[in-house]
């Protein structure tokens, strides 16, 4: 029947979305995590330490790091 084919359809793509997207992270992506994650920090003294006194400086511009991946 047409309704079953649609729905078996429609549970394919629900269980396709669901999967983590497996593409790597663009420079553009990481400099938007990073900006969203100062925004988010913004209000802690301690970030605001952070960045006014650079207590712990990054040598390059921050990213994320993604657990198993190596740092370069």
């Amino acid at each position: 029947m047409e309704a079953e084919r649609i729905i078996d359809e429609i549970e394919l793509l629900e269980r396709i979305f669901a999967l983590p997207d497996a593409r790597p992270l663009s420079p553009s992506d990481l400099a938007a995590a990073n900006r969203r994650h100062d925004e988010k920090q913004a209000h802690s003294p301690w970030f605001r330490l952070w960045q006014r006194y650079g207590v712990c400086c990054r040598p390059e511009p921050p990213s994320i790091v993604r657990p198993g991946q190596m740092q370069s």
